[in-house]
C-alpha cells in the first residue's frame, strides 16, 4: 500500500464519529458476538471515551442496538442524507449478486417507503459507502465472500471489494479495510477499529494494509510462525492423533501457509486459537477459503512431500539435540563433597 499513500487525502480532526453497521449480508451475525469479546480495546472503553485522544464514537449495529425496526433503521436513513456524517461504514456478511435473477432479492434490510419494497443490502451499500469516511469488511463473509460464495452456490456472492472494486477509495481516500476471520478474532477487528478512529483523530499515518486489503500489522505473518507447535515439524515430529501436542500438518493443518495471528494473539485474554487447542487451521483468513482448503482434515497438497524432507532432517536433529540435551541435563564434575578442590582453581600467591 505504499504505492497509494501519496495519493490519501488525511481526514479532518473530528468530535464525533458514528459507525453503521450492516449485518444484512449472508452471514450468521457471527461477527457481531464475536466482538463483544474484545478487550484490546473492548467495545465499552471505545464508547464509553476511556481511550484517550479519541473523538467521541457511536455505534449503530442492529445486533447490539437498544433500537430496533424504524427506529434503528433511521440511521441508515440519517447516514445516506449526510446527517451522521462523518461516519465508518461496517458491513458484516456476504455480498449476493442481486443482477442474476428475475424477480425477488436474496438479502436486505428496511423498506422504501416510497415503492413498499425491500432495500436490498446491495442497494445500502451504494447508498452508504461514498459518503463514508471509510469502510470495513467484517470477518470472511464480508472480505472474501467465505463460505457462502464456495462453489455452486446460487446467489454469486462475493465480499466487499469484488463488490465496490479492489481499487476503490472512500471520499476521504482510504482504501476498503478487509479483517478477516470465520468468526472476526475480536482485538483484530477493534484494533483495526481503533487505528482507525486514530486516524480520523490525526494521530496516526495511512493504516498500512497488503494486497489482500489487511491490516499488515495482523496478517503479515503465518499461523506457523506463531504456533507453540511449530518446533516440533521442524524436528519432524507430526501429531497422528488428536489429542497430541505436536505439530497437527498431517492432521490437516494449514498453518505454515496461512496469514493470521492467532496462535500468537489467541481467542479471548490471549486463550485459545484454533492450533493452540488442537484444531488444525483450515485457513478462514484466506480470499481462498474455503474452497482451496477442502477436503478439511486431510493433509494439506504437498504436505506429504515437504513432511517426508522435513522428517529426514528432522530425526537427525532430534537426534542430536537429544544428545546435547542429555549432556546440559548433567551438573559438572567440579560439583561435590569430596574435600578436595577440582574446579580448576589455582591461587595466586605474591
Amino acid at each position: 500500500m505504499a504505492e497509494q499513500a501519496s495519493t490519501i487525502t488525511k481526514a479532518p480532526a473530528v468530535s464525533d464519529i458514528h459507525i453503521v453497521w450492516i449485518t444484512a449480508g449472508l452471514g450468521c451475525d457471527g461477527d457481531s458476538v464475536s466482538i463483544t469479546a474484545a478487550e484490546q480495546p473492548s467495545i465499552e472503553d471505545v464508547l464509553l471515551g476511556a481511550i484517550p485522544g479519541l473523538p467521541k464514537v457511536h455505534l449503530h449495529n442492529p445486533v447490539l442496538a437498544y433500537e430496533n425496526g424504524d427506529d434503528f433503521m433511521k440511521f441508515y436513513y440519517d447516514a445516506e442524507k449526510g446527517l451522521l456524517d462523518p461516519f465508518v461504514l461496517v458491513v458484516e456478511g456476504s455480498i449476493p449478486n442481486e443482477k442474476i435473477k428475475e424477480e425477488g432479492y436474496w438479502a436486505a434490510v428496511g423498506t422504501n417507503p416510497e415503492t413498499g419494497q425491500p432495500i436490498t443490502t446491495c442497494e445500502w451499500i451504494d447508498r452508504l459507502a461514498p459518503k463514508a469516511l471509510a469502510v470495513i469488511g467484517a470477518g470472511t463473509c464480508a472480505t472474501y465472500g467465505g463460505i457462502h460464495a464456495m462453489a455452486g452456490n446460487p446467489t454469486g456472492c462475493m465480499g466487499l471489494a469484488d463488490y465496490l472494486g479492489w481499487d476503490w477509495r472512500s471520499k476521504a481516500g482510504l482504501p476498503i479495510v478487509n479483517v478477516p476471520g470465520c468468526p472476526v478474532q475480536p482485538d483484530n477487528f477493534m484494533e483495526t477499529v481503533l487505528y482507525l478512529l486514530y486516524q480520523v483523530a490525526g494521530l496516526a499515518p495511512m493504516i498500512p494494509l497488503d494486497k489482500q486489503l489487511r491490516p499488515t500489522w495482523l496478517f503479515g505473518k503465518t499461523v506457523h510462525e506463531g504456533c507453540d507447535r511449530g518446533s516440533y515439524y521442524e524436528q519432524g515430529d507430526f501429531a497422528h492423533n488428536y489429542g497430541s501436542s505436536k505439530c497437527l500438518v498431517k492432521l490437516g493443518c494449514w498453518g505454515p501457509v496461512v496469514d493470521c495471528n492467532v496462535t500468537k494473539r489467541g481467542w479471548m485474554r490471549g486463550i485459545g486459537g484454533c492450533p493452540n487447542v488442537g484444531g488444525i487451521c483450515i485457513g478462514c483468513t484466506m480470499p481462498g477459503f474455503p474452497d482451496k482448503f477442502m477436503p478439511f482434515m486431510d493433509e494439506p497438497p504437498g504436505g506429504t512431500l515437504s513432511s517426508t524432507i522435513i522428517g529426514t532432517y528432522g530425526r537427525m536433529i532430534r537426534t542430536l539435540r537429544g544428545i546435547t540435551n542429555t549432556t546440559l541435563n548433567k551438573e559438572p564434575k567440579w560439583r561435590h563433597s569430596r574435600p578436595e578442590l577440582t574446579t580448576g582453581y589455582h591461587p595466586t600467591t605474591y
